[in-house]
């Protein structure tokens, strides 16, 4: 059976073969126009920071800033289009060390110091959490910075005994599980802040 249509008022009939390869042709046309506009769109997205400058999960295409400023264990300042925005690591929680309402806290130092060695002229990619929110009261940014070869600062400070797993008015971040493991690890092998006598 085939296709059978009129055109300036003579009925032409298609074989079922030419119909199927006509088809076949129309389908391919649509799939690269429709493929053209995806990635031009995606790309006008992604590349332009001053529309989104953060990725929402862990990417190899993600998009790299420079850190200007360490300010304590979990806040820097980075650069964006060549403005300094601040921003507050997501799921963790260093002790104090620069808030003016509280007295430093037990290994502040030890964690900012931390931080440094890992930040300090580093380029990082941001991931933001769609569950939290992009910016908090204080109009810091809030995202998971991530470092070239993968690393998960947050994960590292809470792994490595220099801070404590962080959730905000009782609103699971993506990675609280795994953040929460770390920080067991981190206690039961005494490390940082969690050592013997450490901390009282």
């Amino acid at each position: 059976m085939g296709l059978e249509f009129r055109m300036g008022g003579r009925e032409i009939t298609m074989n079922k073969r030419i119909t199927q390869r006509l088809i076949m042709v129309l389908c391919a046309i649509c799939i690269g126009l429709y493929s053209r506009y995806f990635v031009d769109n995606t790309a006008q997205f992604t590349d332009n920071p001053s529309t989104s400058p953060f990725v929402s999960e862990a990417s190899s295409s993600a998009t790299f800033y420079s850190v200007t400023r360490v300010v304590d264990g979990d806040t820097i300042k980075i650069s964006i289009q060549g403005k300094e925005d601040t921003v507050r690591l997501l799921g963790v929680d260093t002790p104090e060390l620069v808030d003016p309402r509280k007295p430093v806290q037990c290994f502040a130092k030890e964690a900012s110091e931390e931080t440094k060695k890992l930040l300090t002229g580093a380029s990082v990619s941001l991931e933001v959490d769609p569950t939290q929110g992009e910016r908090d009261k204080y109009g810091r940014l809030l995202a998971y910075v991530i470092l070239p070869d993968g690393t998960n600062i947050s994960e590292h400070l809470i792994r490595s005994g220099y801070a404590h797993e962080y959730t905000y008015a009782n609103n699971p971040h993506r990675y609280q599980m795994q953040f929460r493991q770390a920080q067991t690890e981190a206690r039961e092998k005494k490390r940082g802040l969690w050592g013997d006598g450490v901390c009282l």
